[in-house]
């Protein structure tokens, strides 16, 4: 597995994914984020220039992408950036491809920032986050997300509160037993890219 930073919201990269395959892939042919991506083939040095095809140029959705994240700076707080969007090949999901994939992006774009937060909506996504690197803050976005951060300075103390403000909700059943699994637990450990 390779990854790589395509450009940042200054650089426009756009990215066709196979929308059959990747979740929110309508979110990586948009201009105004950065994109990091996981990989598998040759280097992205003995790539061409043109790899990957533009999005709004492409016939055909970029086969060896399996997992992508959008990223970009915070309106209101320069010292910090947001990843935006996380997807997973489906054929690859479950694999840990999205944590280290999201690892790699964090540790790119704390070079530059301070900080890196996340908004996730699910305790899956909550999870693999913290194999990432990112802790709870205690905030949750108006669409009822919580917020990661990385780094973060009670990673292990907050990792239960976010479990239970999850445990509150409506769930799937696998999320209810994911949820009693993780009851008292620490956080996962990390991962590295």
């Amino acid at each position: 597995m390779r990854y790589a930073v395509l450009g940042d919201h200054h650089d426009g990269p756009t990215l066709l994914l196979d929308w059959e395959a990747f979740s929110y892939a309508g979110k990586f042919v948009m201009s105004n984020t950065g994109k990091a991506v996981a990989y598998e083939g040759a280097p992205l040095a003995e790539r061409g220039d043109d790899w990957p095809p533009d999005a709004r140029a492409a016939d055909d959705p970029v086969d060896d992408v399996v997992g992508a994240v959008s990223f970009n700076e915070d309106r209101t707080d320069a010292h910090a950036a947001w990843l935006r969007y996380v997807t997973v090949r489906g054929d690859r999901r479950g694999a840990g491809i999205g944590a280290r994939l999201c690892a790699f992006a964090a540790a790119h774009l704390l070079g530059d920032h301070e900080c890196v937060r996340i908004a996730v909506n699910n305790p899956f996504a909550y999870e693999a986050l913290h194999k990432a690197g990112f802790g709870f803050t205690g905030q949750e976005t108006g669409i009822a997300e919580l917020v990661l951060e990385r780094p973060c300075e009670h990673r292990a103390a907050g990792y239960q509160d976010g479990l239970d403000r999850y445990r509150e909700r409506d769930l799937s059943p696998e999320e209810a037993a994911f949820l009693d699994r993780t009851r008292g637990a620490s956080p996962p450990a990390r991962v590295e890219w």
